[in-house]
């Protein structure tokens, strides 16, 4: 693994100018399944804590926008797609963690599924103990079962999703454009964490490139 990983792997100038640019799409694409690939294969034979910690803080550094640029793109049913909906997860979380903790936990009250058992958050769970969640989901990525780290965030996803939604049914929806926000939130929670799903199943299959 170099150790410079804001380049996860080495690509040719040109590749580069291409994802900056966005002009050739055939170009893009293969970079970021190349990318992914090579991430991966390189954090397995070498999962050193030093290695971990820099792909885990890779966005506090660079930004979200950073993983966006090589991965955003690449179909959600893909190894690149996974990979930027997992990291996304991770900023989701990052962003506003007090209430992202608020959701999950409203989430686990209503929940009668055992999406708190998988996504292995505690009960109650503290905004610290949301991010350290997020950290561990997204090193099991690199280190631990990648399928089952991406059932991990989806599960999370869920919950803060019927969190999202609980609360929104609380709200008078007449007079509180919050409820709107929380409702378009739970939506685009529940897509990520169908993505998510999906992912790890080809994963398990083999099928996941």
């Amino acid at each position: 693994m170099p150790r410079d990983f804001h380049r996860p792997t080495q690509f040719s100038g040109a590749e580069f100018e291409a994802i900056q640019g966005g002009d050739d799409p055939a170009t893009l694409n293969r970079v970021a399944h190349e990318s992914a690939a090579a991430l991966v294969a390189r954090v397995k034979n070498d999962p050193s804590p030093e290695v971990l910690d820099r792909l885990v803080n890779f966005t506090d550094l660079h930004g979200i926008d950073a993983v966006a640029e090589l991965w955003a793109r690449a179909s959600p049913h893909t190894l690149p797609g996974a990979l930027w909906r997992i990291y996304l997860v991770r900023a989701v979380i990052r962003q506003n963690p007090a209430e992202i903790t608020l959701l999950f936990e409203r989430g686990v009250a209503v929940s009668s599924t055992i999406d708190p058992v998988v996504a292995g958050a505690p009960a109650p769970a503290s905004p610290e103990e949301i991010l350290e969640l997020a950290d561990l989901i997204l090193r099991g990525v690199f280190v631990g079962d990648f399928a089952i780290a991406l059932e991990r965030g989806a599960a999370f996803c869920r919950l803060a999703a019927a969190g999202a939604t609980s609360i929104a049914d609380d709200l008078d929806t007449g007079v509180d454009a919050r409820s709107s926000e929380l409702t378009r939130r739970a939506l685009r929670l529940s897509e990520l964490a169908v993505d998510l799903v999906a992912c790890a199943n080809l994963w398990r299959d083999g099928s996941l490139d």
